[in-house]
């Protein structure tokens, strides 16, 4: 493998634990479902995000979190998803997931 820029999030977390896990991350997941054309990347997040909140599964959250910003969405628009889906997902996921935000977005600043 190259130097530490050039590896994806994948191949640094797990590339040599699990190649192929890596490889259908990389090639399927971020190669071809996030670019296909028939939703926004913002859109994307927005669904991925409010998914992992609702299924309480915060492991990913944090990279999520980040990946929505870099697609377009606010830090105000995220906290406003969580507060949403208090109310439809469960105050125990949402209070998990706002701890997540927290913690993630304090990072930039």
């Amino acid at each position: 493998m190259s130097n530490e820029r050039e590896l994806t999030a994948a191949q640094r977390m797990i590339g040599d634990f699990s190649p192929k896990i890596v490889e259908l991350t990389d090639q399927i997941l971020f190669g071809d479902v996030w670019e296909r054309k028939e939703l926004s990347p913002r859109d994307r997040s927005f669904i991925t995000v409010s998914s992992l909140i609702t299924s309480g599964n915060t492991e990913q959250l944090g990279f999520h979190l980040s990946r929505a910003k870099e697609n377009g969405i606010s830090e105000e628009e995220l906290k406003e998803v969580i507060t949403h889906l208090a109310f439809y997902a469960g105050w125990p996921k949402a209070m998990s997931a706002i701890m997540v935000a927290k913690d993630q977005f304090s990072k930039g600043k």
